[in-house]
Protein backbone atom coordinates (compact mmCIF):
# COMPACT_ATOMS: atom_id res chain seq x y z
CA UNK A 1 0.00 0.00 0.00
CA UNK A 2 1.50 3.74 -0.90
CA UNK A 3 2.13 6.05 2.18
CA UNK A 4 -0.51 8.84 2.77
CA UNK A 5 2.12 11.73 2.52
CA UNK A 6 2.32 13.81 -0.27
CA UNK A 7 5.41 16.10 -1.09
CA UNK A 8 6.27 19.25 -3.27
CA UNK A 9 8.86 18.65 -5.87
CA UNK A 10 11.14 20.93 -3.05
CA UNK A 11 9.95 18.91 0.00
CA UNK A 12 11.50 15.77 -2.27
CA UNK A 13 14.34 18.04 -2.99
CA UNK A 14 15.32 18.57 0.59
CA UNK A 15 14.36 14.91 1.84
CA UNK A 16 17.03 13.84 -1.01
CA UNK A 17 19.53 16.63 1.07
CA UNK A 18 18.57 15.16 4.01
CA UNK A 19 19.50 11.75 3.08
CA UNK A 20 22.75 12.39 1.73
CA UNK A 21 23.52 14.83 5.15
CA UNK A 22 21.74 13.20 7.79
CA UNK A 23 21.25 9.88 6.93
CA UNK A 24 24.86 9.31 5.63
CA UNK A 25 23.49 8.06 1.97
CA UNK A 26 26.03 9.29 -0.56
CA UNK A 27 24.20 10.47 -3.35
CA UNK A 28 25.49 7.93 -6.18
CA UNK A 29 24.62 5.45 -3.80
CA UNK A 30 20.80 6.65 -3.64
CA UNK A 31 20.74 7.07 -7.73
CA UNK A 32 21.98 3.25 -7.48
CA UNK A 33 19.17 2.37 -5.34
CA UNK A 34 16.29 3.85 -7.60
CA UNK A 35 18.11 2.49 -10.71
CA UNK A 36 18.36 -1.12 -9.01
CA UNK A 37 14.12 -0.49 -7.77
CA UNK A 38 13.18 0.92 -11.00
CA UNK A 39 14.76 -2.55 -12.56
CA UNK A 40 13.40 -4.54 -10.23
CA UNK A 41 9.91 -3.22 -11.13
CA UNK A 42 10.43 -3.75 -15.20
CA UNK A 43 11.30 -6.93 -14.31
CA UNK A 44 8.22 -7.91 -12.04
CA UNK A 45 6.12 -6.67 -14.43
CA UNK A 46 7.58 -7.37 -17.38
CA UNK A 47 9.64 -10.92 -16.99
CA UNK A 48 9.51 -12.09 -20.33
CA UNK A 49 11.00 -8.65 -21.95
CA UNK A 50 14.46 -8.99 -23.65
CA UNK A 51 15.00 -5.91 -24.97
CA UNK A 52 15.19 -2.46 -23.10
CA UNK A 53 15.40 1.16 -24.57
CA UNK A 54 16.27 3.96 -22.06
CA UNK A 55 15.65 7.91 -23.03
CA UNK A 56 17.68 9.71 -20.85
CA UNK A 57 18.13 13.31 -20.29
CA UNK A 58 21.12 14.65 -18.71
CA UNK A 59 20.40 15.16 -14.91
CA UNK A 60 20.04 12.99 -11.85
CA UNK A 61 16.58 11.46 -13.49
CA UNK A 62 18.99 10.60 -16.53
CA UNK A 63 21.38 9.12 -14.39
CA UNK A 64 18.48 6.38 -12.70
CA UNK A 65 17.58 5.33 -16.13
CA UNK A 66 22.03 4.66 -16.56
CA UNK A 67 21.85 2.88 -13.64
CA UNK A 68 18.78 0.52 -15.10
CA UNK A 69 20.38 0.33 -18.47
CA UNK A 70 23.81 -1.22 -17.01
CA UNK A 71 21.58 -3.96 -14.77
CA UNK A 72 19.49 -4.95 -17.45
CA UNK A 73 22.79 -5.14 -19.61
CA UNK A 74 24.25 -7.35 -17.34
CA UNK A 75 21.36 -9.54 -17.29
CA UNK A 76 21.94 -10.21 -20.83
CA UNK A 77 19.34 -7.80 -22.26
CA UNK A 78 19.26 -6.25 -25.52
CA UNK A 79 19.74 -2.39 -24.31
CA UNK A 80 19.88 0.76 -26.37
CA UNK A 81 20.39 4.43 -24.57
CA UNK A 82 19.60 7.72 -25.89
CA UNK A 83 20.34 10.72 -24.55
CA UNK A 84 19.07 14.22 -24.61
CA UNK A 85 22.14 16.42 -26.20
CA UNK A 86 25.69 15.31 -25.72
CA UNK A 87 27.58 13.55 -23.07
CA UNK A 88 29.48 17.16 -21.87
CA UNK A 89 26.08 17.89 -20.27
CA UNK A 90 26.37 15.21 -17.89
CA UNK A 91 28.05 16.12 -13.81
CA UNK A 92 27.94 14.92 -10.36
CA UNK A 93 25.75 11.13 -10.25
CA UNK A 94 24.92 11.30 -13.37
CA UNK A 95 27.87 11.37 -15.05
CA UNK A 96 29.63 9.24 -12.52
CA UNK A 97 26.49 6.42 -13.00
CA UNK A 98 27.17 6.97 -16.83
CA UNK A 99 30.50 5.78 -17.09
CA UNK A 100 29.61 2.87 -15.14
CA UNK A 101 26.83 2.22 -17.65
CA UNK A 102 29.48 2.44 -20.33
CA UNK A 103 31.34 -1.15 -18.96
CA UNK A 104 28.24 -2.70 -19.83
CA UNK A 105 26.27 -1.29 -22.82
CA UNK A 106 27.78 0.69 -25.69
CA UNK A 107 27.76 4.98 -25.97
CA UNK A 108 24.30 6.02 -26.23
CA UNK A 109 22.60 7.60 -29.44
CA UNK A 110 21.77 11.32 -29.56
CA UNK A 111 18.01 11.82 -28.67
CA UNK A 112 18.31 13.83 -32.19
CA UNK A 113 17.72 10.10 -33.70
CA UNK A 114 14.44 10.03 -32.02
CA UNK A 115 13.66 13.23 -32.83
CA UNK A 116 14.37 13.11 -36.42
CA UNK A 117 13.11 9.48 -36.80
CA UNK A 118 16.01 8.21 -38.03
CA UNK A 119 16.23 5.35 -35.30
CA UNK A 120 18.29 3.86 -32.68
CA UNK A 121 20.69 1.34 -32.98
CA UNK A 122 19.30 -0.25 -36.41
CA UNK A 123 17.84 2.48 -38.02
CA UNK A 124 14.41 1.41 -38.35
CA UNK A 125 12.89 3.55 -35.96
CA UNK A 126 13.78 4.29 -32.04
CA UNK A 127 11.16 2.10 -30.44
CA UNK A 128 10.24 -0.20 -33.21
CA UNK A 129 10.66 -4.41 -31.23
CA UNK A 130 11.16 -2.43 -28.01
CA UNK A 131 10.17 -4.74 -25.32
CA UNK A 132 10.21 -2.01 -22.82
CA UNK A 133 10.93 1.75 -22.87
CA UNK A 134 12.25 3.48 -19.92
CA UNK A 135 11.15 7.48 -19.42
CA UNK A 136 14.38 8.85 -18.39
CA UNK A 137 13.70 12.12 -19.60
CA UNK A 138 12.90 14.85 -16.83
CA UNK A 139 12.32 14.51 -13.24
CA UNK A 140 10.37 16.68 -10.38
CA UNK A 141 12.50 19.81 -11.06
CA UNK A 142 10.74 20.31 -15.01
CA UNK A 143 8.06 23.50 -14.64
CA UNK A 144 8.29 25.22 -17.93
CA UNK A 145 6.30 23.63 -21.35
CA UNK A 146 7.76 21.09 -23.07
CA UNK A 147 9.27 21.31 -26.32
CA UNK A 148 11.72 20.59 -29.38
CA UNK A 149 13.66 17.40 -29.57
CA UNK A 150 12.20 16.88 -26.18
CA UNK A 151 8.84 17.06 -27.21
CA UNK A 152 8.93 14.93 -30.09
CA UNK A 153 10.79 12.29 -27.97
CA UNK A 154 7.96 12.14 -25.60
CA UNK A 155 5.52 11.80 -28.50
CA UNK A 156 7.60 8.93 -30.43
CA UNK A 157 7.78 7.12 -26.84
CA UNK A 158 4.09 7.40 -26.81
CA UNK A 159 3.06 6.29 -30.11
CA UNK A 160 5.31 3.12 -29.72
CA UNK A 161 3.30 -0.23 -29.07
CA UNK A 162 5.96 -0.86 -26.11
CA UNK A 163 5.42 -0.11 -22.78
CA UNK A 164 6.87 2.66 -20.87
CA UNK A 165 8.06 2.99 -17.37
CA UNK A 166 8.59 6.30 -15.95
CA UNK A 167 11.14 7.03 -13.40
CA UNK A 168 9.67 9.38 -10.87
CA UNK A 169 7.31 11.19 -12.39
CA UNK A 170 6.34 10.60 -16.30
CA UNK A 171 8.24 12.98 -18.41
CA UNK A 172 6.42 15.93 -19.18
CA UNK A 173 4.08 16.18 -15.82
CA UNK A 174 4.00 18.91 -13.11
CA UNK A 175 5.37 16.72 -10.10
CA UNK A 176 3.32 19.58 -7.71
CA UNK A 177 0.22 20.61 -9.96
CA UNK A 178 0.01 17.32 -12.36
CA UNK A 179 -0.48 19.46 -14.94
CA UNK A 180 0.94 17.92 -18.27
CA UNK A 181 3.18 21.00 -19.72
CA UNK A 182 2.92 20.60 -23.01
CA UNK A 183 3.04 16.91 -23.44
CA UNK A 184 3.64 14.55 -21.10
CA UNK A 185 4.86 10.29 -20.97
CA UNK A 186 1.98 8.08 -20.78
CA UNK A 187 3.50 5.30 -18.48
CA UNK A 188 2.52 1.77 -17.63
CA UNK A 189 3.88 2.13 -14.34
CA UNK A 190 5.96 4.79 -12.42
CA UNK A 191 8.35 3.97 -9.38
CA UNK A 192 8.66 6.81 -7.64
CA UNK A 193 11.22 7.59 -4.82
CA UNK A 194 11.66 8.43 -1.14
CA UNK A 195 8.41 11.08 -1.26
CA UNK A 196 5.47 10.74 -3.37
CA UNK A 197 4.74 13.08 -5.66
CA UNK A 198 1.65 15.30 -5.42
CA UNK A 199 0.65 15.89 -8.92
CA UNK A 200 0.90 11.78 -9.44
CA UNK A 201 -2.46 12.17 -8.11
CA UNK A 202 -4.54 14.50 -9.72
CA UNK A 203 -4.82 15.97 -13.31
CA UNK A 204 -3.13 14.52 -15.99
CA UNK A 205 -0.80 12.92 -13.47
CA UNK A 206 -3.15 10.43 -12.32
CA UNK A 207 -3.34 9.02 -16.06
CA UNK A 208 -0.29 9.23 -17.11
CA UNK A 209 1.64 7.51 -14.33
CA UNK A 210 0.26 4.51 -14.44
CA UNK A 211 0.46 2.11 -11.77
CA UNK A 212 2.40 4.10 -9.08
CA UNK A 213 5.02 1.95 -7.13
CA UNK A 214 6.73 3.67 -4.10
CA UNK A 215 10.24 2.62 -2.88
CA UNK A 216 11.62 4.87 0.29
CA UNK A 217 15.11 3.73 -1.28
CA UNK A 218 16.31 2.79 2.45
CA UNK A 219 16.10 6.40 3.78
CA UNK A 220 15.44 6.25 7.47
CA UNK A 221 12.14 7.43 8.91
CA UNK A 222 13.48 9.94 11.29
CA UNK A 223 15.12 11.49 8.21
CA UNK A 224 11.31 11.07 6.37
CA UNK A 225 9.89 12.87 9.45
CA UNK A 226 12.13 15.86 9.32
CA UNK A 227 10.16 17.18 5.96
CA UNK A 228 6.51 17.55 6.48
CA UNK A 229 3.99 16.87 3.82
CA UNK A 230 2.48 19.03 1.76
CA UNK A 231 -0.99 16.90 1.20
CA UNK A 232 -2.21 13.71 2.03
CA UNK A 233 -3.66 10.58 -0.38
CA UNK A 234 -6.46 9.36 0.99
CA UNK A 235 -8.74 5.84 -0.60
CA UNK A 236 -11.82 4.77 0.21
CA UNK A 237 -9.15 1.18 1.73
CA UNK A 238 -8.23 4.11 4.47
CA UNK A 239 -11.73 4.73 5.87
CA UNK A 240 -12.88 1.32 6.56
CA UNK A 241 -14.26 1.22 10.10
CA UNK A 242 -14.24 4.87 10.69
CA UNK A 243 -18.14 4.75 11.59
CA UNK A 244 -18.45 1.22 13.24
CA UNK A 245 -21.17 -1.12 13.23
CA UNK A 246 -24.59 0.04 14.53
CA UNK A 247 -25.78 -1.06 18.13
CA UNK A 248 -28.71 -3.70 18.02
CA UNK A 249 -31.02 -1.64 19.74
CA UNK A 250 -31.10 1.25 17.23
CA UNK A 251 -33.36 3.22 15.25
CA UNK A 252 -33.87 5.53 12.40
CA UNK A 253 -33.47 8.74 14.53
CA UNK A 254 -30.22 8.08 15.99
CA UNK A 255 -28.41 8.13 12.27
CA UNK A 256 -29.59 11.61 11.58
CA UNK A 257 -32.43 13.34 9.43
CA UNK A 258 -31.20 14.81 5.90
CA UNK A 259 -33.00 17.74 4.73
CA UNK A 260 -32.38 18.17 0.96
CA UNK A 261 -33.22 21.84 -0.84
CA UNK A 262 -33.63 21.43 -4.22
CA UNK A 263 -35.26 20.78 -7.41
CA UNK A 264 -36.47 23.95 -8.99
CA UNK A 265 -38.60 23.43 -12.20
CA UNK A 266 -37.23 20.63 -14.61
CA UNK A 267 -34.91 19.94 -12.43
CA UNK A 268 -35.99 17.39 -9.87
CA UNK A 269 -33.63 14.55 -10.81
CA UNK A 270 -30.70 16.51 -9.15
CA UNK A 271 -32.87 16.39 -5.67
CA UNK A 272 -34.03 12.95 -6.47
CA UNK A 273 -30.13 11.47 -6.81
CA UNK A 274 -28.84 13.92 -3.77
CA UNK A 275 -31.88 12.28 -1.35
CA UNK A 276 -31.38 8.68 -2.96
CA UNK A 277 -27.73 9.06 -1.88
CA UNK A 278 -28.36 9.82 1.30
CA UNK A 279 -30.77 7.29 2.34
CA UNK A 280 -28.15 4.43 0.90
CA UNK A 281 -25.06 6.45 2.65
CA UNK A 282 -26.99 5.68 6.01
CA UNK A 283 -28.66 8.75 7.20
CA UNK A 284 -31.94 7.78 9.31
CA UNK A 285 -34.41 9.84 7.27
CA UNK A 286 -34.41 11.74 4.47
CA UNK A 287 -36.65 14.99 3.49
CA UNK A 288 -36.73 17.09 0.28
CA UNK A 289 -37.67 20.24 0.03
CA UNK A 290 -38.97 20.92 -3.82
CA UNK A 291 -41.40 22.42 -6.56
CA UNK A 292 -44.74 20.84 -5.23
CA UNK A 293 -45.24 20.16 -8.94
CA UNK A 294 -42.33 17.06 -9.16
CA UNK A 295 -43.89 15.39 -5.52
CA UNK A 296 -45.88 12.75 -7.29
CA UNK A 297 -42.50 11.40 -9.59
CA UNK A 298 -40.31 11.37 -6.45
CA UNK A 299 -42.50 9.90 -4.24
CA UNK A 300 -43.47 6.88 -6.96
CA UNK A 301 -39.91 6.54 -7.58
CA UNK A 302 -38.36 6.51 -4.16
CA UNK A 303 -41.55 6.13 -1.88
CA UNK A 304 -38.61 6.14 1.32
CA UNK A 305 -37.94 9.93 1.05
CA UNK A 306 -40.79 12.36 2.76
CA UNK A 307 -40.89 14.33 -0.48
CA UNK A 308 -42.52 18.28 0.51
CA UNK A 309 -43.65 20.71 -2.01
CA UNK A 310 -42.38 24.36 -1.53
CA UNK A 311 -43.53 27.44 -2.61
CA UNK A 312 -42.52 30.08 -0.17
CA UNK A 313 -39.44 30.07 1.86
CA UNK A 314 -41.80 30.06 5.72
CA UNK A 315 -42.74 26.91 4.28
CA UNK A 316 -39.36 25.49 4.59
CA UNK A 317 -39.32 26.36 8.24
CA UNK A 318 -40.72 23.42 9.35
CA UNK A 319 -38.69 20.57 7.98
CA UNK A 320 -35.51 23.01 8.69
CA UNK A 321 -36.60 22.53 12.36
CA UNK A 322 -36.84 18.98 11.99
CA UNK A 323 -33.69 18.55 9.77
CA UNK A 324 -30.09 17.60 11.16
CA UNK A 325 -28.22 18.40 8.34
CA UNK A 326 -29.35 20.30 5.32
CA UNK A 327 -27.70 19.47 1.80
CA UNK A 328 -28.60 22.64 -0.26
CA UNK A 329 -28.15 23.49 -4.52
CA UNK A 330 -29.30 20.34 -6.34
CA UNK A 331 -31.28 21.59 -9.34
CA UNK A 332 -31.80 24.83 -7.04
CA UNK A 333 -31.80 27.07 -9.96
CA UNK A 334 -30.72 30.73 -10.43
CA UNK A 335 -34.39 32.01 -9.86
CA UNK A 336 -35.96 33.75 -7.14
CA UNK A 337 -37.55 30.70 -5.54
CA UNK A 338 -33.78 29.02 -5.16
CA UNK A 339 -32.69 32.37 -3.69
CA UNK A 340 -35.35 32.47 -1.52
CA UNK A 341 -34.86 29.11 -0.37
CA UNK A 342 -30.89 29.52 0.07
CA UNK A 343 -31.55 32.14 2.39
CA UNK A 344 -33.60 30.55 4.70
CA UNK A 345 -31.55 27.82 4.72
CA UNK A 346 -28.86 29.41 5.59
CA UNK A 347 -30.44 31.64 8.36
CA UNK A 348 -31.42 28.59 10.08
CA UNK A 349 -27.88 27.85 11.65
CA UNK A 350 -28.32 24.10 10.90
CA UNK A 351 -25.09 22.05 9.62
CA UNK A 352 -24.83 22.68 6.05
CA UNK A 353 -23.78 21.11 3.10
CA UNK A 354 -23.39 23.19 -0.07
CA UNK A 355 -23.51 22.42 -3.85
CA UNK A 356 -24.32 23.13 -7.08
CA UNK A 357 -26.21 26.53 -7.88
CA UNK A 358 -26.04 27.31 -3.94
CA UNK A 359 -22.40 27.91 -4.79
CA UNK A 360 -23.12 30.09 -7.89
CA UNK A 361 -25.38 32.04 -5.84
CA UNK A 362 -23.18 32.56 -3.18
CA UNK A 363 -20.78 33.62 -5.50
CA UNK A 364 -22.89 36.16 -7.45
CA UNK A 365 -23.20 37.20 -3.66
CA UNK A 366 -27.24 36.77 -3.70
CA UNK A 367 -26.85 35.48 -0.45
CA UNK A 368 -24.41 36.29 1.68
CA UNK A 369 -21.94 33.03 3.05
CA UNK A 370 -23.20 31.26 6.08
CA UNK A 371 -21.45 32.16 9.27
CA UNK A 372 -19.02 29.72 10.74
CA UNK A 373 -20.04 29.62 14.29
CA UNK A 374 -21.42 26.75 15.83
CA UNK A 375 -22.33 24.78 12.70
CA UNK A 376 -20.49 22.66 9.82
CA UNK A 377 -20.45 23.57 6.49
CA UNK A 378 -18.89 21.37 3.76
CA UNK A 379 -19.14 23.06 0.02
CA UNK A 380 -18.30 20.65 -2.72
CA UNK A 381 -17.68 22.45 -6.04
CA UNK A 382 -16.79 21.04 -9.38
CA UNK A 383 -14.11 23.42 -10.82
CA UNK A 384 -16.72 25.44 -12.63
CA UNK A 385 -18.06 27.17 -9.36
CA UNK A 386 -14.90 27.22 -7.07
CA UNK A 387 -14.23 29.14 -10.48
CA UNK A 388 -17.08 31.72 -9.79
CA UNK A 389 -16.04 31.85 -6.10
CA UNK A 390 -12.24 32.90 -6.40
CA UNK A 391 -13.49 35.18 -9.88
CA UNK A 392 -10.87 32.78 -12.24
CA UNK A 393 -12.18 30.65 -15.20
CA UNK A 394 -11.83 27.00 -14.52
CA UNK A 395 -9.02 26.27 -16.38
CA UNK A 396 -6.84 28.63 -14.23
CA UNK A 397 -8.00 27.13 -11.47
CA UNK A 398 -7.34 23.28 -13.19
CA UNK A 399 -3.80 24.08 -13.34
CA UNK A 400 -2.98 23.81 -10.09
CA UNK A 401 -5.72 22.44 -8.09
CA UNK A 402 -3.75 22.06 -4.55
CA UNK A 403 -3.31 25.83 -4.99
CA UNK A 404 -6.69 26.48 -5.70
CA UNK A 405 -8.42 24.52 -2.75
CA UNK A 406 -6.58 26.27 -0.72
CA UNK A 407 -8.02 29.75 -2.17
CA UNK A 408 -11.37 28.24 -1.45
CA UNK A 409 -10.58 27.42 2.30
CA UNK A 410 -8.71 31.23 2.87
CA UNK A 411 -11.63 32.62 0.87
CA UNK A 412 -14.41 31.29 2.95
CA UNK A 413 -14.46 29.10 5.90
CA UNK A 414 -15.35 26.00 5.99
CA UNK A 415 -14.52 22.07 4.91
CA UNK A 416 -14.35 22.76 0.72
CA UNK A 417 -14.50 19.55 -1.61
CA UNK A 418 -12.59 20.47 -4.92
CA UNK A 419 -14.22 17.68 -7.08
CA UNK A 420 -12.64 16.16 -10.37
CA UNK A 421 -9.79 13.99 -11.49
CA UNK A 422 -8.08 13.61 -7.72
CA UNK A 423 -10.74 15.37 -5.48
CA UNK A 424 -8.98 17.64 -2.84
CA UNK A 425 -10.53 18.19 0.24
CA UNK A 426 -9.46 21.13 2.79
CA UNK A 427 -10.01 23.16 5.65
CA UNK A 428 -8.32 26.05 7.07
CA UNK A 429 -5.60 24.84 8.91
CA UNK A 430 -5.46 21.50 7.57
CA UNK A 431 -3.30 20.57 4.73
CA UNK A 432 -5.14 19.21 1.37
CA UNK A 433 -6.59 15.68 1.64
CA UNK A 434 -6.76 13.97 -2.15
CA UNK A 435 -8.92 11.21 -2.94
CA UNK A 436 -6.97 8.76 -5.91
CA UNK A 437 -10.15 6.97 -6.71
CA UNK A 438 -12.66 7.75 -8.99
CA UNK A 439 -12.71 7.50 -12.94
CA UNK A 440 -13.45 9.07 -16.45
CA UNK A 441 -17.43 7.33 -15.96
CA UNK A 442 -17.83 9.75 -13.82
CA UNK A 443 -17.75 12.35 -16.02
CA UNK A 444 -21.69 12.48 -16.42
CA UNK A 445 -24.74 14.38 -15.19
CA UNK A 446 -25.56 13.62 -11.70
CA UNK A 447 -22.82 12.40 -10.04
CA UNK A 448 -21.89 15.80 -8.05
CA UNK A 449 -25.80 15.12 -6.58
CA UNK A 450 -24.64 11.68 -5.24
CA UNK A 451 -21.72 13.14 -3.83
CA UNK A 452 -23.60 16.01 -1.93
CA UNK A 453 -26.22 12.93 -0.91
CA UNK A 454 -23.60 11.20 0.60
CA UNK A 455 -21.28 13.70 2.12
CA UNK A 456 -24.53 15.01 3.95
CA UNK A 457 -25.96 11.50 5.22
CA UNK A 458 -22.56 11.13 6.93
CA UNK A 459 -22.17 14.31 8.41
CA UNK A 460 -25.86 13.45 9.55
CA UNK A 461 -24.38 10.24 11.30
CA UNK A 462 -21.90 12.31 13.56
CA UNK A 463 -18.28 13.22 13.18
CA UNK A 464 -16.96 16.64 11.84
CA UNK A 465 -17.36 18.10 8.81
CA UNK A 466 -13.96 17.70 7.40
CA UNK A 467 -14.22 13.41 7.85
CA UNK A 468 -17.17 13.79 6.43
CA UNK A 469 -16.02 15.48 2.84
CA UNK A 470 -12.98 13.06 3.18
CA UNK A 471 -14.76 9.84 3.71
CA UNK A 472 -17.73 10.56 1.49
CA UNK A 473 -15.34 11.50 -1.52
CA UNK A 474 -13.32 8.37 -1.11
CA UNK A 475 -17.16 6.28 -1.04
CA UNK A 476 -17.90 8.01 -3.62
CA UNK A 477 -14.57 7.68 -5.65
CA UNK A 478 -14.98 3.64 -4.78
CA UNK A 479 -18.54 3.35 -5.73
CA UNK A 480 -17.75 5.01 -9.12
CA UNK A 481 -14.70 2.49 -9.47
CA UNK A 482 -17.19 -0.78 -8.62
CA UNK A 483 -19.96 0.59 -11.48
CA UNK A 484 -17.17 0.93 -13.92
CA UNK A 485 -16.54 -2.61 -13.92
CA UNK A 486 -19.39 -2.51 -16.16
CA UNK A 487 -17.86 -0.14 -18.72
CA UNK A 488 -16.47 3.74 -17.96
CA UNK A 489 -18.71 4.97 -20.74
CA UNK A 490 -22.41 5.02 -20.82
CA UNK A 491 -22.11 5.12 -16.93
CA UNK A 492 -25.70 6.65 -14.73
CA UNK A 493 -25.20 8.39 -11.66
CA UNK A 494 -27.85 5.82 -10.74
CA UNK A 495 -25.10 3.03 -11.51
CA UNK A 496 -23.02 4.86 -8.22
CA UNK A 497 -25.46 5.01 -6.07
CA UNK A 498 -26.44 1.29 -6.98
CA UNK A 499 -22.88 0.61 -5.85
CA UNK A 500 -22.67 2.47 -2.61
CA UNK A 501 -24.44 0.11 -0.13
CA UNK A 502 -22.00 -2.63 0.21
CA UNK A 503 -18.95 -0.15 0.68
CA UNK A 504 -21.14 2.18 3.10
CA UNK A 505 -21.32 -0.84 5.40
CA UNK A 506 -17.75 -1.31 5.12
CA UNK A 507 -17.40 1.73 7.15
Amino acid sequence: MLPAALYRARDVRELDRLAIEVGGIPGIELMERAGRESYRVLRERWPATHRVTVVAGPGNNGGDGFVVARLAASDGLSVSVSLLGDTARLSGDARTAYHRMLQAVPGPTSIDAIAGGSGVDDGAGPHVGAGVIVDALFGTGLTREVSGRAAEAIRSMNASPAPVLALDVPSGIHADTGRALGCAVRAAATPTFIGLKQGLFTREGRECAGEIVYRDLGVPGHVLARVEASARRIAFEDRIGTIGPRPRDAHKGRFGHVLIVGGDHGFAGAARLAGEAAGRAGAGLVSVATRPGHIAALVASRPEMMVHGIESPEALDPLLERASVVAVGPGLGHGEWGRALLRRTVAAHRPLVIDADAITLLAQGAVAWPGMSERAVVHTPHPGEAGRVLGEPAGVLESDRFSAARALAEAHAGTWLLKGAGSIVVEPGAIPHVCEGGNPGMASGGMGDVLTGVVAALLAQGGSAFDAAVTGACVHAAAGDTAARDGERGMLASDVIAALRPLVARL
